[in-house]
C-alpha cells in the first residue's frame, strides 16, 4: 500500500509539472506577490511609512499570502479531481489494485508537499530580499500553514465530489474560498464587524486559519491556538466525512 502511494504521488508530480502555467501559478506566484507588495510598501525600506502598512507587513502581509497558498492548492485539487472523473480517468483508477483512499491521499500529499515548497520559497525570499527584518519560527508556521490547507483541503473534497464537469470546478472553488477572506479578521477586526458579519465569520474556517497563522508568526505558542485547531479539525472530520458519502467516481 506504501509504495502504491508513493509510486501514485510522484506520478502525480510529474503530470503536474508538466503543465509549466499551474507551476508558476502555484509555486512562482504567491512569492511574487510576496516581494512585490512587500517592496511596494515598504519602499525598500529606504522611507518612512505609516504604521498601518508597517503592521500589515510584519503580519498580515505574510498570513495573506500564506491563505492564497492554501486556497490554491485546495483549488487546483478540486479542479483535478473534475477533470479525471469527467475524462474517466477515476473510474479506471478505482479498478486498479490501489484502494481509493491511497489514490486520494496522493492527490492530499501532491498539495502538501508543493504547498511546503512555496511556503520554503516565500521565506528564503523574504530573508534575502524582504525589506522587514522578522525573526519568526519558520518551522512551526510552515506546519501552521500544512494544517491549515489540510483542513480546507477536506471543503475541497465536498466541493469535488458535488461539481459535475471541471468547467465549473475552479471558478466555484474560487468562489466559496476568496470572499471567506474578506470576514476573517484579516483586513478589519472581527469585533467591529457588524452582528452578521461576525456571525458569520465564526462559522467559516478562513477565520481560524488567520487567527492561527497570526498567532504563530507573531511568535505565540501552539498552546494558545487550541480554540482554532480544534475548529480546524471539527471542520475537516465533518466535511471528510461528509465528503466520502457523496464523493461519485464517475
Amino acid at each position: 500500500m506504501l509504495r502504491g502511494l508513493l509510486q501514485l504521488t510522484w506520478l502525480e508530480i510529474k503530470i503536474f509539472l508538466r503543465e509549466p502555467l499551474g507551476a508558476i501559478g502555484t509555486l512562482l506566484m504567491p512569492v511574487a506577490i510576496f516581494l512585490v507588495l512587500g517592496r511596494s510598501l515598504g519602499r525598500g525600506a529606504r522611507s518612512p511609512i505609516s504604521a498601518g502598512a508597517a503592521s500589515f507587513l510584519q503580519s498580515g502581509l505574510p498570513v495573506l499570502v500564506s491563505v492564497l497558498i492554501a486556497i490554491s492548492a485546495v483549488v487546483s485539487l478540486v479542479t483535478i479531481i473534475s477533470i479525471y472523473r469527467e475524462g474517466g480517468i477515476l473510474k479506471r483508477l478505482r479498478a486498479t489494485p490501489l484502494r481509493p483512499q491511497t489514490i486520494l491521499s496522493a492527490h492530499v500529499l501532491v498539495k502538501l508537499l508543493f504547498t511546503a515548497t512555496t511556503i520554503a520559497l516565500m521565506l528564503l525570499a523574504g530573508r534575502r530580499f524582504y525589506p522587514v527584518g522578522l525573526n519568526v519560527p519558520v518551522f512551526s508556521f510552515a506546519v501552521a500553514v500544512l494544517v491549515s490547507t489540510l483542513s480546507i483541503l477536506s471543503i475541497g473534497f465536498v466541493i469535488a465530489s458535488l461539481v459535475r464537469t471541471a468547467r465549473f470546478a475552479q471558478p466555484l472553488g474560487a468562489l466559496i474560498f476568496y470572499p471567506m477572506i474578506a470576514v476573517s479578521g484579516l483586513f478589519v477586526p472581527i469585533e467591529v464587524m457588524p452582528p452578521v458579519l461576525q456571525f458569520l465569520s465564526r462559522l467559516l474556517p478562513m477565520t481560524y486559519i488567520v487567527s492561527l497563522l497570526r498567532g504563530i508568526w507573531g511568535g505565540a505558542q501552539w498552546s494558545a491556538h487550541l480554540g482554532d485547531l480544534a475548529a480546524l479539525t471539527i471542520i475537516a472530520v465533518a466535511c471528510t466525512a461528509l465528503s466520502a458519502r457523496v464523493f461519485r467516481w464517475e
